[in-house]
C-alpha cells in the first residue's frame, strides 16, 4: 500500500495532484526547482483549500490536516522514501526523460513512478529508466482536487501488478480511474483537444464569437464549459502541444494545430495564467 507520495512540479497540476492526495488523508512530498517556489507552491495550495471551505466542501479542520500532511522541498534527495512518485513538470518530453531517469538513482527500486503527461509516449518515458516496467501514466485533470477522472496508462513493458495498485491508490484517493492503452493523447484529450481546435478554426474563420461558439456548446450541447473558455482553463500552450503531438505521432492533416491557436501562444496569450486567452481575465 502507497504511505507516502512525492510530487515533482508544483505547478497547477502538480499542487493541485498534492492538494487531492493530502485530503485524502496520505502525506505527500512536493517537490520543486527551488525553495522558493516549494513555498509558492504551498501557498497556492492553502489558498485552494481556503476557497473549499469558503463553499463548504472542505470543513476547517480537514484543510488543516490536509495541509500539516504537505512538505514542499527544493532538495531533489527529499521524497526518496516514497513509494509513489507522481511527475507533473512541463510538457517535454526530454525534460520528463532527463527527470526519470534521475528518479531511478533516488527512489526504491519497487517504487512506482507515474508520468501525468496528457498526450507523451510512456515507453519513451520508462525507456531511460532502469525499470521500465514500473512506469506508467497517471493522468489527472484540471483542477485536479476537484475533477473524478484519472487516465491509468500503460506503456509498453508496465507490469500489470503495477497497474493494478494504481488503479487501487486512485480509488483510495476518491477519484474513477479509467485504464487505456498507450497511444497519443490516450482516451479524453484524443476526443477533447481536435474539438477545442476545431473551435479556434471556427472562432479564426469568423462563424461566430467565442461567446457565441461556447453558447452553442453550453446550451446545444449541455456542455458545462464552452471548448473556447476551457482552452483558457487548460492553457492555450498545453492545447497546442497535444495537438502537436498528434499531428506528428498519426501523421494525419486533421490533426493540424489551427494557427490562431500557435499565433496566441506566439503573443503570449495563454488563457487564465496569464490573464488573457480567448477570454481576459483579472
Amino acid at each position: 500500500m502507497v504511505e507516502r507520495v512525492l510530487v515533482v512540479g508544483g505547478g497547477t497540476m502538480g499542487r493541485g495532484i498534492a492538494q487531492a492526495v493530502a485530503t485524502a488523508g496520505i502525506p505527500v512530498v512536493l517537490r520543486e526547482l527551488s525553495p522558493g517556489l516549494a513555498g509558492n507552491a504551498l501557498d497556492g495550495i492553502k489558498k485552494s483549500l481556503q476557497r473549499a471551505v469558503e463553499k463548504g466542501k472542505l470543513a476547517p479542520g480537514e484543510a488543516d490536516a490536509a495541509v500539516f500532511r504537505i512538505q514542499v522541498t527544493g532538495n531533489p534527495r527529499e521524497g526518496s522514501e516514497a513509494q509513489l512518485v507522481i511527475e507533473a513538470i512541463v510538457e517535454d518530453l526530454l525534460e520528463k526523460q532527463s527527470l526519470f531517469a534521475e528518479l531511478g538513482s533516488l527512489v526504491a527500486p519497487d517504487a512506482i513512478l507515474a508520468t501525468n503527461t496528457s498526450a507523451l509516449s510512456i515507453s519513451q518515458i520508462a525507456s531511460v529508466t532502469s525499470r521500465p516496467e514500473r512506469v506508467l501514466g497517471m493522468h489527472f485533470f484540471n483542477p485536479a482536487p476537484a475533477m473524478k477522472l484519472v487516465e491509468i496508462v500503460r506503456g509498453e513493458r508496465t507490469a500489470p501488478e503495477v497497474v493494478a495498485a494504481a488503479r487501487a491508490f486512485v480509488e483510495r484517493i476518491g477519484k474513477t480511474p479509467v485504464e487505456v492503452r498507450e497511444t497519443p493523447g490516450f482516451v479524453v484529450n484524443r476526443l477533447l483537444i481536435p474539438m477545442i481546435n476545431e473551435a479556434v478554426f471556427a472562432l479564426e474563420e469568423g462563424l461566430a464569437t467565442a461567446k457565441e461558439i461556447d453558447d452553442g456548446m453550453k446550451a446545444g450541447c449541455n456542455h458545462p464549459i464552452g471548448p473556447l473558455a476551457l482552452a483558457d482553463l487548460i492553457g492555450l500552450d498545453t492545447v497546442l502541444s497535444v495537438m502537436n503531438v498528434f499531428y506528428d505521432g498519426f501523421n494525419d492533416p486533421k490533426y493540424r494545430p489551427a494557427p490562431l491557436l500557435k499565433e496566441m501562444v506566439d503573443a503570449g496569450y495563454l488563457g487564465r495564467k496569464t490573464g488573457r486567452g480567448f477570454y481576459p481575465y483579472k
